[in-house]
C-alpha cells in the first residue's frame, strides 16, 4: 500500500489548488485527513458508500459509532437536519465552533451513516480548511477523529499519515489539538451533553 501524501496547507487561508486536490480525492472515493478547530479529522464523500465503509474499517470502528457531517454554515445545515427555533438560536450562538450537535436527520442523509434516518451529528468548525473543502465539494464532508477507535487523537500530520496509509491525502496545517468536540444532543429536552470536550458547556446557559 502506498503511503499517504502529506500536503502542507495554509490553515488560515488555504490555497484553492490544494483544496481542489482534496476535493478530487474525495470525489474519487478516497479518504483524506485534515485539521479542524479541535482535532484532526478523517473524512470522505457523503455520497460514497464504499468510502464510508472503508473509513469504518480504517478506524476499526463499530458500525453503530456515529459519523458527523461537516457543513459550511448554518444555511447548509438546514438541508440535512431539522432545526426548530430554539435549536437554531443555540446553533447561531455557538457555531462556528468546537461542537457537534445531534439533530433529527432529513432524507438528504444517506442510510449508510444514519440507517434509521433518525438523527445525525452536525459540525461547523471554526477552521478554514474543512469548511473550504465542504464548500468546494458542494456537500458536507463525512468526518471522524483521526485515531483508531478508542484511542487518543493523533496530533501530528506525519503520525496520521503513518497510522493511516489508506488515506490518500493528509493536509498538513500544523499540529492539531487533542481534545475533541463537545457533543450535544438536541433531540432531547433539555439538551443532553453526550461528551464534554473543547466547547464550553457553560455557554449553553448563556442567553
Amino acid at each position: 500500500m502506498l503511503p499517504s501524501v502529506l500536503l502542507a496547507i495554509n490553515p488560515d487561508h488555504p490555497e484553492p489548488r490544494k483544496i481542489a486536490k482534496a476535493v478530487a480525492a474525495l470525489e474519487a472515493g478516497e479518504i483524506i485527513a485534515y485539521p479542524t478547530d479541535t482535532v484532526y479529522g478523517l473524512g470522505c464523500d457523503l455520497h460514497n458508500k464504499a468510502a464510508i465503509e472503508k473509513l469504518y474499517q480504517m478506524k476499526r470502528m463499530p458500525k453503530n459509532q456515529a459519523l458527523a457531517l461537516i457543513c459550511v454554515d448554518l444555511s447548509d445545515i438546514a438541508r440535512y437536519v431539522i432545526v426548530d427555533n430554539s435549536s437554531y438560536r443555540l446553533l447561531k450562538r455557538l457555531l462556528p465552533g468546537p461542537y457537534t450537535f445531534i439533530l433529527p436527520a432529513t432524507r438528504e442523509v444517506p442510510k449508510t451513516i444514519a440507517p434509521k434516518r433518525t438523527q445525525v451529528g452536525i459540525r461547523v468548525p471554526d477552521h478554514a480548511i474543512p469548511r473550504a473543502i465542504a464548500a468546494a465539494l458542494g456537500r458536507p464532508l463525512i468526518s471522524t477523529t483521526a485515531a483508531e477507535h478508542g484511542t487518543e487523537p493523533l496530533q501530528w500530520p506525519q503520525d496520521i499519515a503513518a497510522a493511516f496509509p489508506q488515506a490518500q491525502l493528509v493536509l498538513d496545517g500544523g499540529p492539531g489539538g487533542v481534545v475533541p468536540t463537545t457533543v450535544i444532543d438536541l433531540t432531547s429536552q433539555p439538551p443532553l451533553i453526550v461528551r464534554e470536550g473543547a466547547g464550553s458547556i457553560d455557554s449553553l446557559l448563556d442567553e
